[in-house]
This record gives C-alpha cells, sequence and structure tokens, in this order.
C-alpha cells in the first residue's frame, strides 16, 4: 500500500526501510501526532548481551524517541521462564533467576548506550514482565485471560503451525508463551498507557493477540507495528558470522571485532545498512550505497566508524580504523587486535597451531581450523600456514605471534 504519513516517526520508518506491518497506519499516525505514544519491545533474557540481530529493532526505539515518543524496554524477566517457540525447532533450555537476572543486567548496558532512561514525558523506562507474571493466579488468569483465546486461531499462526506441520513437538508450557505475551501488551496498556507493540515480522501474530486481548477486556485502541526479517544479499540471516554471534557488549566481542564486521559488508547491502543502523542523511546513505568499485569501500569504513561510534563511542571507532589500516595497508600488528593470552600452563610442552586458532575464535572447531590450513586460508605472521601438525611452545610465544584466517579475520597470542 501506499500510505502518506503525518508523523516524523512513521516517515523515518518507512524512508529508512524499518517498515514492514501495520496494524493501522492511520490510526497510529494519528496517535504520534497527539503527543508522546509509550511504544514497547520485549526482550527475553536468554544471553548476557543482546546481538546485532537486535540491533535494528534498538534503533526503532531510538528513532521513536529522537521523533518525541516514549520507549518501553521490556525484560522477560517472565517470559523467559516459558520461551518463545515462535519459528523455532525446538524447545530454549531453560533458567533459573540468578541467570535470567545477570542476562537482563549484561542486556541493560546496551540500551543505555541508544535510549536515555529518565522520568521525562519521551525518557525511555525500562521494565520486567516478572512484575505482572510472577503473581499471577493459575485459576483466575484462565478464567479472565484465557477465555478470551482460541486453540483453532492459535494454531493457524505460522510459527506454531510450521512447528506442528514438521511434527516436531510443542510442549504446552510453549504454547502458553503467545498467552503471555498478549497479557504484556494489556498490562503495559493499564499500567503504562502503552499504545504500540513493535518487533520483528516473525512476532505479527503474537501482537496482534495482544491487540485484540486489550481490545476485548479493557475496551482500548492500541497499535501494532513490525520490521522486516533482516538478510544479507547473499540470504544470509543478519548478526551471523564465521565465529558465531556479533555481540554488543564490550566484553564478549571487542569493539575492533565489531567494527570489523561492519566494514566486511557486502557491497550490496552497504546504502541499506546505512539506512538502518546509522542516523545519515537517506541521501547520503543512497550516494554511499551507490559507489562502486573501490570507492565502495570507503562507504563501508563511513558504515563501521558510524555504527561503532553508537554502541562504543567515538574513540573506539577511531582506534579500531586505526588498528584495521595498519593491519591490512602496512601488514602490521595493530593494537586493537583480538589477543588471546595464554599461561605457561596452557601451554605446557607445547600447543599446537590448530588449538591456537580454535582458542583465538578464528575457527569454530579442529575440524575447521584444519580445513582452513589446507585450503590456504591460515596465515602465522603474514606468512602462509601450510602445516597442521605445528605445535608451539612458549619460547616461541615470548613475542606475541598473529594468526590469520583470510584476509579479513585476525588475533594475536601471546604468553601472559
Amino acid at each position: 500500500m501506499t500510505y502518506h504519513p503525518k508523523s516524523d516517526f512513521i516517515r523515518i520508518m518507512m524512508e529508512r526501510g524499518f517498515l514492514a506491518d501495520c496494524t493501522d497506519y492511520q490510526g497510529l499516525d494519528d496517535a504520534l501526532m497527539n503527543g508522546a505514544v509509550p511504544a514497547y519491545i520485549g526482550y527475553d533474557a536468554t544471553a548476557k548481551s543482546l546481538h546485532v540481530g537486535h540491533l535494528m529493532n534498538i534503533m526503532v526505539l531510538r528513532w521513536l524517541q529522537k521523533c518525541g515518543g516514549k520507549p518501553i524496554t521490556l525484560m522477560g524477566g517472565g517470559t523467559t521462564k516459558v520461551g518463545d517457540p515462535s519459528f523455532r525447532s525446538d524447545e530454549r533450555p531453560l533458567l533459573d533467576n540468578a541467570a535470567i537476572d545477570a542476562n537482563i543486567a549484561g542486556m541493560q548496558q546496551v540500551f543505555e548506550k541508544y535510549l536515555s532512561y529518565g522520568d521525562g514525558a519521551s525518557d525511555a523506562i525500562m521494565l520486567n514482565n516478572a512484575e505482572w507474571l510472577d503473581n499471577l493466579n493459575y485459576l483466575e488468569f484462565l478464567r479472565d485471560i484465557g477465555r478470551h483465546f482460541s486453540v483453532n486461531r492459535m494454531l493457524s499462526f505460522e510459527s506454531v503451525k510450521s512447528r506442528l506441520d514438521r511434527e516436531q513437538s510443542l510442549s504446552f508450557l510453549e504454547f502458553n508463551y503467545m498467552i503471555l505475551q498478549a497479557y504484556d501488551f494489556l498490562e503495559l496498556n493499564r499500567r503504562y498507557g502503552c499504545l504500540l507493540q513493535m518487533g520483528g515480522s516473525d512476532q505479527w501474530g503474537n501482537i496482534v493477540n495482544g491487540i485484540d486481548l486489550t481490545r476485548r477486556v479493557l475496551d482500548q485502541e492500541i497499535f501494532g507495528l513490525t520490521t522486516p526479517l533482516l538478510t544479507t544479499s547473499d540470504g544470509r540471516k543478519m548478526g551471523k558470522s564465521q565465529g558465531g554471534a556479533i555481540w554488543l557488549n564490550g566484553d564478549m566481542l571487542s569493539p575492533y571485532e565489531f567494527w570489523q564486521f561492519w566494514r566486511n559488508t557486502t557491497d550490496a547491502d552497504t546504502g541499506k545498512f546505512l539506512k538502518i543502523f546509522t542516523e545519515l542523511p537517506v541521501e547520503e546513505c543512497d550516494r554511499l550505497g551507490a559507489l562502486e568499485g573501490s570507492d565502495i569501500n570507503a562507504a563501508k569504513i563511513i558504515l563501521a566508524n558510524e555504527v561503532t561510534t553508537l554502541l562504543h563511542g567515538a574513540e573506539a571507532a577511531k582506534n579500531a580504523e586505526a588498528t584495521a589500516r595498519e593491519v591490512f595497508e602496512k601488514g602490521g600488528v595493530g593494537d586493537d587486535l583480538p589477543t588471546l593470552t595464554l599461561s605457561a600452563a596452557d601451554i605446557g610442552d607445547g600447543i599446537s597451531i590448530v588449538q591456537l586458532i580454535v582458542k583465538s575464535g578464528l575457527a569454530g572447531s579442529g575440524k575447521e581450523a584444519k580445513r582452513l590450513i589446507t585450503e590456504n586460508g591460515a596465515r602465522y605472521n603474514d606468512e602462509p600456514l601450510t602445516d597442521a601438525g605445528l605445535m608451539v611452545d612458549a619460547a616461541t610465544l615470548a613475542t606475541p605471534i598473529k594468526l590469520s584466517a583470510g584476509k579479513k579475520r585476525h588475533a594475536l597470542v601471546q604468553l601472559g
């Protein structure tokens, strides 16, 4: 559909590629024109850090705040105990309260980089759905909330249907998740006047459930907005790399490695990612994304610097770029390279080069490391590494060694 928005927020969502669908464009647009709209995105506490796959929706909250809306980051202290089954083939491992609290504390560090929290009209607030879910009375909940849900309709949602069609088990615990998420929206509307839930397009069914429930129980008009599933131009899910998830916490992934992830963006994705993950004007993103040949590399450095500055600060971005220049253009080592520090006890009489490649994060397994060597993809101090049986002793590591996987991934190994 072609819709011409009045509000800055919906215009930005459309122009920059954030918008997949909305339950009521006109109604939401009018609400946004009438004051600070409280809007939430939910995050289950399944890891100690958010990753790049979450970054698109964090930017959505940031733009909402810049446009005068009120972001709510809802931590799933309650729903994490159940686990979202949406488009998963198996049940999530269940975490205890201590692990959930530790994960929330880690995730909180990231939100504070992007959002301004406080008591003002457009200041963000962080909530935890354990506040209302932990003390629910089961019978009352079934009677007051459960009666509004049709099992027939719940079974028709694509996130559930795809699992059942593949004859993969769906526990009753997981089946309750969509009811609890719908109840979150109702409670956020009742307690905080929340008018909008946002999330990835895989959350559409859960969001619509919450809107229907709130309309039935509170007779309130509320809205849903989804972002597209973001994939790279070669069809991979955004946020995954050879080394695993691209974490947003600096203690789980160094600013240099984060910078390098963006610098390695494919040519075809550069313009799109500039619009989604930076705040550069749309026209500038389009201009940079249209560059060709060696010129597109300058655009990728701008992308890496802008995204890294938002998360880790301008100094970290500057240092990462300097390290990259040192490593790639001058064949040097660079101060910011990921570093593996080993003790003499770790090394013993010697440690294999395959183990070092795995321990430094350049390969996910010994098998992958050996394949890297046999396919001439590994380098040792910038020289081709051909011997998968090479052993390294403590004397060798008295001077740090540089390991490389391909042309773009490097690590230092040193003796502590």
